[in-house]
C-alpha cells in the first residue's frame, strides 16, 4: 500500500476537473479561462469544463485551501484586469501528488489482475 501524507485531510479520490486543474496550476499560476483551455488540449477534447464546473471547482479548492488567488497580475496592457489568477498551495501540491500516487497503484493493480502487456 501507499504511504500518503497524514496531513492531507481532502478526501481521495479527487473530482476529475480538480486533479486536472491542480495539475495545471504545479507548472504555475493560471486564470481561470487558461485552465480550461490547458486541460481541453492536455485531455485531447476528453474534458470540456462549463464555466459552472470549472467555477464551482474553483471555489471549492480555495474553500479547501488547495489553491489561492494570486496578487501578481501580468502587466495591464497584456490582461483583463477582471481575470482572477490562482496558484496551488502546498496542501493543493501535497494532494495532487497523493491522488497521482493512487492512481498510478490502482492502474498498477489492473495491469496484474488483467494480465496487460507492458506498455510498448
Amino acid at each position: 500500500m501507499s504511504k500518503f501524507n497524514p496531513q492531507v485531510i481532502v478526501p481521495l479520490p479527487l473530482p476529475l476537473p480538480v486533479f486536472h486543474m491542480l495539475l495545471s496550476l504545479s507548472a504555475g499560476e493560471r486564470h481561470g479561462y487558461a485552465l480550461k483551455r490547458e486541460i481541453l488540449e492536455r485531455t485531447k477534447g476528453k474534458l470540456n469544463l462549463a464555466a459552472g464546473a470549472l467555477y464551482g471547482s474553483i471555489n471549492k479548492m480555495l474553500d479547501l485551501g488547495l489553491i489561492e488567488e494570486s496578487d501578481e497580475r501580468p502587466d495591464r496592457h497584456l490582461d483583463d484586469e477582471r481575470r482572477r489568477y490562482y496558484r496551488i498551495t502546498s496542501l493543493g501540491k501535497q494532494t495532487v501528488e497523493a491522488e497521482a500516487r493512487r492512481i498510478r497503484e490502482l492502474a498498477e493493480q489492473a495491469e496484474i489482475c488483467l494480465n496487460l502487456p507492458e506498455p510498448a
